[in-house]
Parts: C-alpha cells; structure tokens; sequence
C-alpha cells in the first residue's frame, strides 16, 4: 500500500472516462486521505456504497463548510444562503419552494418549447454550414434559453452571466479574491431583476419562478432576501454549466468511441443511452466537501467529527462490484443505479429537466446529422482548464 497522499483532482483524460487514481483507491480500502489544493487533507470516498452513503447520511454537513477554510478543490469557501451551503430543515424549507417547478410532470410542459429552441439551435448551424463549433451553436444555449426563459431572466445576457459562471466554478482558473468578486456580481444581477419584480404590480408580472420566489418572500416571508437571490443565482449557474457541457461530452464520446452510429441505427436507444453516457462520462474534477458531524465508520475506517470528506461521483459510476465492464459503454445498460445527479437530499434539483435537454438535443443531433463527425484532430480539441466542471472549450464538427 502506499502511503503518501495522492493530491485532487486527479489529471484529466479526454476520452472523458474517470482517471485512472480511481480505480486502485477502490481496490486499496474504503477511504483513502488525499491532499487538497485548498484547506489541507480530506477523505476520499470512491466505492459506490460509500460515495452513497456520505451524500445521504445527514452526519456528513454542508452547512459546516460555510466560510470555513475546509479542504477543498476550489480557492473560494462555501458562501452563506445557497441549497448547496444547507442542511436540513433549512435546506428542506428552501427545497421546497422550487421543487414543483422540477418535477417529471410539471418539466414535461417544458418538452414543447424545448423542442422549439432545439429546432431553431438545428436551423441556425445548417445556415452556418459545416464546419461548425458545437460547443458555441448548441451546446451552450440550448440549456441557458430554458433556464433564462425558465427563471425570467433575458436570455440576451448569456454571455455576461456565462463568464461570471466559469468564474465561479474554478478550480485553478481563478484566484478566490476573482470568485468571490463574479459571486457578488451574479447577486447583484439577481437582485436587479427582482427590484423589476417588485416595481412592477402582480397583474403585469410574467409566471416565472423568480417571480414565485419574490411572492414567497413578500407575501409569506417564507425565505430571507439573501436567500431569494442566492436561489436565483443557484439556478441559473446549475441550470445551464452541467448540461451544456454534458452535451458537448456525450457527443465528443460517441463520435470518439464510433457510438454515434449505432444511435443513429437504433433511436430507440436514446432513453439508456444518455443514462449510461450520465454514468460513464466524468463530468467534475474533484468533488464538493462535507464535514462529519460526528464520528463515522466506514468498513474499519473511522471518520472522526470534524474531518472533511469528498464523494467522488465519477469513480462511484464505474464501481465493478455495482456496474458489469464499467469501462465500457453500453448504450442499453439497465438497470442503471448511476449517481450522476448526487444522491440523498442533495441530489440535483434539477435532473428532470437536465434529462429533457439531453435526449432532446442529441436526439435531434442524431437525426438531423446522422454523417456528423468530428472536423479535426482529436489532439486539437481545446478543454476546459482548472474548472470545477469538465467539459471542451469548442468543439468543431461537420458533417
């Protein structure tokens, strides 16, 4: 065994599988101490049943990592106000407020409009003609024009919000000074939108969720100012950085691994396919920490209170003992118990309408474009850099 620390995040592969460190900390015992670039040492959790087990066991804490200088993979500390800084009841009560705008009923009224923007995303990289940047003509905009539209903010600020997001989910890319200053930033955008809210009387008011939010807090003082803006910038960062770039990802892969043509052969696929694709593709360098409330056993290994711990999402999909040949990709895998959206009281508010997005937009790809492939060397594909999300900076394709 070996005994000094590996350092998170571990090196990237294009080919967009986990790295390789995994897999040998899986085999090696439960936990492992690793070192973080930012706060000191944390545990590492990467079986399955353990990366489980500290997203859904309420010992593990969130709140506790609020302005603390804890171990971590990013320069900034956990702001106050957001779902992601809470623990139940706070959590829950804030949750609450959101959920039925995210769940699989009320997501699938979204299907016809979705649908529409897919078709004119479609329409406008035909009139480009090929070659043309994935990343810049669908990937991106299709999942910001849901959320924007979605939440009531103007879509036509996509590239303002876009750059203070990268900012915000840096790793490496930015100093935390530069963090927390497009955090700031983001709130105050927030916070412009819903003064608009307030100027204007209910009966000219668009129904979005900000709206909603801004009723909850004047009307039944349901949530503190602070956290109606925070709520707003959550959504809005969440809803478009992890699907726009799992977009790009899962066309890159099946392009790369000769996938593609097997979808466009057998449609019927879709469904799995962009679960296993959820599954399969390592989307987040490193992980967000929690902090144990008290001491913890994992199979003979003690977390003792106080102590960090990171659950590693990526290595827990490709856990042998839960997931036959995790290596490969298997576009009708089922069952498929992936975690790819966290788990427990955290997992993704907002999985439901990630999964519309997905299925509609490489649906469409696939029938519209069933001869795309890539416009360029593999070695040429520029990605993402010391960001929290994985993903590449263009993608040109042609068909």
């Amino acid at each position: 065994m070996t005994t000094h620390a590996p350092r998170l995040p571990f090196e990237r592969t294009t080919e967009l599988g986990p790295p390789p460190e995994f897999a040998a900390l899986r085999a090696e015992q439960s936990l492992r101490r690793v070192g973080c670039p930012f706060g000191g040492d944390a545990w590492l959790a990467t079986r399955y049943a353990d990366v489980r087990k500290v997203y859904a066991d309420p010992r593990f804490s969130r709140a506790a990592t609020v302005n603390a200088d804890v171990p971590r993979v990013s320069p900034a500390q956990t702001p106050p106000g957001g779902l992601f800084a809470m623990d139940p009841p706070e959590h829950s009560r804030l949750r609450k407020l959101v959920a039925g705008t995210f769940t699989m009923k009320n997501v699938q009224r979204w299907r016809p409009r979705t649908e529409q923007i897919v078709d004119g995303l479609v329409a406008g990289m035909r009139e480009h003609g090929s070659p043309v940047d994935l990343v810049h003509h669908f990937s991106v905009p299709l999942p910001v024009t849901v959320i924007c539209e979605l939440l009531g903010v103007p879509a036509t600020d996509r590239g303002y919000f876009e750059r203070l997001s990268r900012l915000m989910l840096s790793t490496t890319a930015a100093t935390g000074e530069e963090i927390d200053e497009a955090i700031g930033t983001l709130l105050d955008y927030l916070g412009r939108h819903v003064a608009e809210r307030r100027a204007r009387p209910s009966a000219q008011r668009s129904r979005d969720l900000l709206t909603d939010l801004v009723e909850a807090r004047d009307e039944s003082d349901r949530l503190s100012e602070q956290e109606l803006v925070q709520m707003g910038v959550d959504l809005l960062v969440a809803g478009h950085e992890t699907t726009a770039n799992q977009l790009s990802n899962f066309t890159f892969t099946l392009l790369d691994t000769g996938l593609w043509s097997q979808l466009v052969e057998e449609p019927g696929l879709l469904d799995t396919a962009v679960e296993e694709l959820l599954r399969y593709v390592h989307l987040v360098n490193g992980g967000t920490t929690r902090i144990a409330l008290e001491d913890v056993e994992f199979d003979g290994t003690v977390v003792r209170a106080g102590e960090a711990v990171i659950a590693a999402i990526g290595s827990a999909n490709h856990d042998e003992t839960v997931f036959e040949e995790p290596g490969r990709i298997k576009l009708d895998r089922y069952p498929n118990p992936h975690v790819g959206f966290g788990h427990g009281v955290h997992h993704c508010l907002g999985a439901q309408l990630a999964r519309l997005e997905l299925r509609a937009g490489l649906g469409a790809l696939l029938r519209e474009f069933p001869t795309l492939r890539p416009a360029g060397e593999k070695r040429d594909v520029p990605w993402r850099e010391g960001q929290f999300v994985h993903g590449p900076t263009e993608l040109m394709v042609a068909w």
